[in-house]
């Protein structure tokens, strides 16, 4: 438990890497880690609702994410869903490519010379990105600073696993929060209700702004006809920080680490991003760009695991498996798999042309999840990466600095033990 609370990661002995499925026993519930693309496909795509998403994650989560669709099942999420995702299909995400090309250029603007902690810098560019597509104003407003302040402060003081996550509690018990996890929560939730209902008030005058927040909170549930109230966008809100922030702000951290250590690939992303504009049309001539972003996505996926639980008896590869069974989804060890990957270890960025990459990729590319409860900001967080990422390269060159190499843990997300420390140069 220790070795949980403190990394994730460093609990999982090697051979994973090469195993299809490992039981995981405790005295109070089996898990089994489920490597097999078959198992993968059944929980995510197959019968997902007989795979519902593990309550014991989202424990540690709660005074932060509420009832939001990060953490709830059946009936509630898909009512969720149908409000949520209709602002991140098709053509609205062309409607987010000015909000981040303007938190691009502040990030440029922003970063320092000389021997730099990226992954800051990182933090703070994909906070200004969420709250520019969200709620048209940028990091440097008052009510954004406090909020990237405090969840700063909410993702050292929060464990990935909690108590109740390997101890079955009833619901009346306490939770065993620790104080500065709930102080954070309780504050960055009240910045976020002041927003909210400030938004809701622009709405009814008709002034609102045409963003995100917007589109979410006037869409109403066809089935229902309902729309979330207060307590409900700020649930939605704060998972939006949530994945939209720290996931975006790790997997661009890594991917600068990755091109630093790979002068010659950084090289040619310099070249192809030297002659881009601030235009939508231009982002398909990224390609690279976008394959490293890919590559660094399978080498670091921000979310290294997904823990679903079985509602029924099963049988996984020859094993029973009971009800109440923890299935964990490990987009880390898939996209390290030595029997899914040729080189699986390695940064290449040229796989992604490759024919044979296409059937790795269907097995063991897993960073948004699959099936029905995909990330529903999936195409939003591959958008943002890629145009970061561009930016800051045709700018900056990205050196590694000795001795410094980043070890990577998971505690919300998959970041550097100590940070990632690059010399910054500008071109």
């Amino acid at each position: 438990m220790r070795l949980f609370r403190a990394d994730i990661l460093s609990a999982q002995p090697a051979r994973l890497y090469r195993a299809w499925m490992a039981e995981f026993r405790t005295p109070f519930f089996r898990s089994y880690l489920c490597n097999d693309p078959a198992l993968v496909a059944l929980a995510l795509n197959g019968r997902p609702e007989d795979f519902p998403k593990s309550l014991r994650v989202a424990e540690g989560l709660r005074p932060l994410l509420g009832r939001s669709v990060f953490v709830t099942n059946g009936e509630e999420w898909k009512r969720q869903r149908r409000i949520i995702d209709p602002a991140f299909e098709g053509g609205r995400l062309r409607d987010a490519f000015a909000g981040i090309w303007a938190a691009g250029e502040a990030a440029v603007a922003r970063m320092p010379e000389g021997v730099v902690e990226v992954e800051e810098e990182a933090s703070f560019a994909a906070a200004d990105v969420i709250f520019r597509t969200l709620f048209s104003i940028p990091i440097g407003h008052e009510v954004a600073g406090k909020v990237f302040a405090e969840f700063r402060a909410y993702q050292r003081a929060q464990p990935i696993l909690n108590l109740a996550a390997f101890v079955p509690l009833p619901a009346w018990m306490p939770r065993f929060h620790r104080a500065g996890v709930r102080r954070s929560a309780a504050v960055i939730r009240g910045l976020i209700t002041g927003l909210t209902e400030g938004r809701a008030r622009e709405i009814a005058a008709g002034t609102a702004p045409d963003d995100l927040a917007t589109k979410i909170m006037v869409t109403v549930d066809p089935v229902t006809g309902e729309r979330f109230d207060t307590e409900e966008m700020v649930d939605q809100v704060a998972i939006f920080f949530l994945a939209g922030h720290e996931t975006s702000a790790s997997a661009l951290g890594w991917a600068l680490y990755l091109l630093a250590s790979h002068p010659e690939v950084q090289e040619r992303v310099a070249l192809e991003t030297a002659g881009m504009t601030p235009e939508f049309a231009a982002l398909s001539r990224l390609r690279l760009t976008r394959d490293v972003f890919r590559e660094a996505l399978r080498l670091y996926p921000p979310v290294p695991m997904m823990v679903r639980e079985t509602v029924k008896p099963e049988v996984f590869r020859g094993r029973a498996v009971k009800r109440g069974a923890q299935v964990v989804l490990s987009s880390w060890h898939l996209g390290r798999h030595e029997r899914i990957w040729d080189d699986p270890d390695g940064f290449d960025p040229d796989r992604w042309v490759r024919e044979e990459t296409k059937q790795a990729a269907r097995d063991g590319w897993l960073p948004f999840s699959s099936g029905p409860r995909v990330c529903t900001g999936a195409g939003f967080a591959m958008l943002e990466g890629v145009v970061l990422l561009a930016q800051l390269v045709r700018a900056f060159r990205f050196e590694v600095v000795e001795g410094r190499v980043p070890v990577p843990v998971a505690h919300l997300t998959v970041r550097a033990k100590d940070g990632i420390w690059l010399r910054v140069v500008r071109r």
